[in-house]
């Protein structure tokens, strides 16, 4: 006969059995919503203290402080050069000529023209001598005397004319051959023989003897750090142990039209070991580099429109946002005017990934970077 109550003991035990397993799985599930804390590893900068000026570095080449463009003073072909770049000339060498026969021709010309004159001068004296003497004898009238005067200085001042005219044409041949008045050595060479040249015409350029410079092409962000008188240091690339002290000489008033930066000239002490056309760099501190502090263009951010960056709590590892205020940018670096301190420890990459009280880990000390040439510390 069939029994309930042998029936629903095993349902029954099978009903226990569940009941245990879902308290079981209940709890796991309880220890998987549990969540961990996030923390973040960062890679962060310290900001130095700002009392070491930011230096600025710029290359350039030697050159003379005097260049001649040295020209023809009259026009012609060029029949002859006697130079070369890198030849050293003195005063009263002949660098170049041109053909001279127009102006040979001229001073011939210029030399009948002054015969004729002369004895032009000869005739209207003697003629003014006749008069003269008829003037006392009273042979003559004052009239035909002042008429003979006349002609007598109108003939002087023909004369000198052409003493002037000749005096021209000789020179003119003189200026047919190009003449140093200085010392120094050939740079280039701007026309060749065979080339017709005007007066004026740029054909050798000498750098004069004597003091040598620096010449750098400083952009506008950096040209108000150039003065006269700034003293800068020189280096040159082919002597490492070669250093001195220069100063800005001259700035430039306007910048190139292309690159847009401005000129400026570095005058340099006398060393013979410096030679026109080595490469130099120019060294020299920003005076207004005490009040700004830099740090990577990755470490900036915004929130809400404003510039910030992310500086952590050393005692909470946390990092906060703070404001900044920016001066300007330089490269892959950034200088911040207002909002930093000497000692801050700002988050240097990462920053889309920060939150306000986000718990972060920094680096292990051993991982830490030395201070970078812009007055950082990397750790």
């Amino acid at each position: 006969m069939f029994s309930p109550r042998a029936y629903n003991r095993p349902l029954f035990a099978h009903v226990l059995a569940l009941a245990a397993l879902a308290a079981v799985l209940s709890g796991c599930s309880e220890e998987k919503a549990e969540t961990k804390e996030i923390i973040r590893p960062v890679k962060v900068v310290e900001i130095a203290a700002t009392g070491e000026a930011r230096r600025l570095d710029y290359a350039g080449t030697v050159k003379a402080r005097t260049e001649m463009n040295l020209g023809f003073r009259v026009g012609g072909k060029i029949t002859e050069r006697l130079v070369n770049v890198g030849d050293r000339v003195k005063p009263g060498d002949l660098l170049a000529r041109i053909d001279s026969t127009d102006y040979e021709l001229a001073v011939r010309s210029a030399e009948a023209t002054l015969f004729a004159a002369e004895k032009q001068v000869q005739t209207t004296s003697l003629t003014k001598r006749r008069a003269e003497q008829l003037f006392t004898k009273s042979f003559s009238s004052k009239a035909e005397l002042d008429q003979a005067d006349l002609l007598h200085d109108q003939a002087v001042s023909t004369r000198d004319a052409a003493a002037s005219s000749l005096s021209q044409a000789k020179n003119q041949v003189a200026y047919a051959g190009l003449k140093l008045d200085q010392s120094g050595i050939v740079t280039a060479i701007n026309a060749d023989v065979g080339q017709v040249v005007g007066t004026g015409t740029p054909v050798v350029t000498v750098a004069v003897d004597g003091e040598k410079e620096i010449e750098v092409a400083v952009p506008e962000l950096d040209i108000a750090e150039f003065k006269p008188g700034k003293v800068v240091k020189a280096r040159f690339w082919s002597n490492d142990m070669l250093t001195l002290d220069g100063h800005v000489r001259e700035v430039s008033g306007s910048a190139e039209r292309q690159s847009r930066t401005f000129s400026v000239r570095i005058s340099l002490p006398s060393d013979p070991r410096v030679l026109l056309g080595m490469t130099a760099t120019v060294e020299a501190a920003a005076a207004n580099a005490e009040s700004l502090v830099s740090i990577p263009l990755s470490a900036l951010a915004q929130k809400d429109g404003k510039d910030i960056v992310w500086v952590v709590d050393r005692s909470a590892t946390t990092v906060h946002a703070r404001p900044v205020t920016l001066a300007d940018y330089a490269g892959e670096q950034v200088r911040v005017a207002e909002g930093l301190r000497p000692g801050d420890l700002v988050v240097a990459a990462g920053t889309q990934f920060m939150a306000e009280d986000l718990k972060v880990k920094l680096p292990l000390a051993e991982q830490q970077s030395a201070r970078a040439e812009t007055g950082e510390v990397v750790r």
